[in-house]
């Protein structure tokens, strides 16, 4: 009973199995990746044998360092922009058709130069009948757009009489007023643009400024009528 009882405590069949089944899967995974190799090892012999095996070693010779030629340029150029043309079709030459001797164009028609046509001065228009009276030459308005070449110039400016109760009050300011110059360079009219805030100021700056004397302003080499700004200064120069 003792030799049995030995016999199952120390049986050996574990480590048998454990053996003999180690020893048939190393056989088998050795000989797969074997025959993997074997595998890549023709394909790429297969490969190889289509190939020629010959190699360009043709190139240029360079004995001297003018045969290198000008290095590249660093400079960035900018890409080409194809612009595709418009598809616009050709004029095409049309055929001489007689026409009547009415409607040639004289060949010695002389045309006026820019002076001549600056000489030339439309007369005034005037209807009279049933109340109506037509006049071209009217006054600009003070907000008109006039074109000119030369703007008006002062030549003789008009000095206003300080009035006596600003005087006393020591009260000064400066008037901007609208003119109109006329072509002969007085005065037509005048408004304020701009008051200086004191009512007797604006009165005497209106009074003198009719007696002043501009050069006319000039376009297309003749005088015209046009507003211009022209300020007034009411200023004591010594106060009491």
């Amino acid at each position: 009973m003792a030799k049995r009882y030995d016999c199952a405590i120390y049986s050996p069949y574990g480590a048998y199995e454990l053996k003999s089944k180690y020893q048939k899967y190393f056989m088998m995974s050795t000989g797969i990746v074997t025959g993997f190799f074997l595998l890549i090892t023709g394909i790429y012999l297969i490969i190889s044998s289509l190939d020629d095996g010959t190699i360009d070693i043709t190139g240029r010779v360079i004995k001297t360092v003018a045969d290198l030629g000008p290095p590249p340029s660093v400079a960035h150029k900018p890409p080409q922009i194809q612009v595709q043309q418009p598809d616009i079709a050709l004029p095409k030459i049309g055929i001489p058709k007689p026409v009547a001797d009415e409607e040639l164009l004289d060949e010695d028609v002389v045309l006026a130069t820019k002076d001549e046509l600056a000489e030339i001065v439309a007369p005034d228009i005037t209807a009279e009948g049933e109340g109506i009276v037509i006049d071209i030459d009217d006054d600009p308005l003070p907000g008109d757009f006039i074109p000119v070449e030369i703007y008006p110039e002062i030549i003789y400016k008009e000095r206003p009489e300080y009035p006596r109760l600003a005087r006393q009050a020591q009260l000064e300011g400066i008037v901007y007023l609208r003119v109109l110059v006329k072509q002969d360079g007085s005065v037509g009219d005048a408004i304020v643009e701009k008051t200086s805030g004191i009512a007797s100021l604006d009165d005497a700056a209106l009074k003198a400024v009719f007696g002043c004397k501009f050069k006319p302003a000039i376009q297309n080499g003749r005088p015209i009528k046009v507003w211009v700004s022209f300020p007034y200064e009411f200023i004591l120069h010594a106060k009491q």
